[in-house]
This record gives C-alpha cells, sequence and structure tokens, in this order.
C-alpha cells in the first residue's frame, strides 16, 4: 500500500464485474452473535469505481471511500491485492 489516508478501506472479493467502470466488492466481517457468544460471518455488497476495467470476478481488492459517483457508487477502487486464478 501506498500513503496512509484518512477514508474509509474495506478489502474483500470482487463478486461481479460486468458493468462498466463499476465492480460489486463483497465484504465480508465476523461478529459475534449476542445471545451465543459464537462468531458468525456478515457480508455486504458495495459497488466501487473501476475506471480503467482492471477488475476481474474473484480478485481481492481495497477499495476506500470517496465522493457519490452515482446513486449507489461511493466507493473507488484502491489497489488489487490478488488476482483470481
Amino acid at each position: 500500500m501506498a500513503e496512509r489516508s484518512n477514508k474509509k478501506s474495506m478489502i474483500g472479493l470482487v463478486a461481479s464485474s460486468k458493468m462498466d467502470k463499476t465492480v460489486v466488492v463483497e465484504v465480508t466481517r465476523r461478529v459475534m452473535h449476542p445471545v451465543y457468544q459464537k462468531y458468525i460471518q456478515r457480508r455486504k455488497r458495495y459497488k466501487a469505481h473501476d475506471a480503467a476495467n482492471d477488475c476481474r470476478e474473484g480478485d481481492r481488492v481495497l477499495i476506500e471511500e470517496c465522493r457519490p459517483i452515482s446513486k449507489h457508487k461511493t466507493w473507488r477502487i484502491r489497489e488489487i491485492l490478488e488476482r483470481a486464478i
């Protein structure tokens, strides 16, 4: 990673890259269940701006918060961490 920024950032997997200059990134996090005290996985999908159309499905990417680009797109691809096979 390059310099640190004060924007929110997350790591996730590209779930879909069918749109032009947009990818859907699925972020998985682990939270503890309030009653059973077991860790469970929660997933959320974010639309992120990919200006160069570099990302493919299965890539691990770092996304960061940015100004609203469209109605649902407020994240951008910062870096591709790992390519899909």
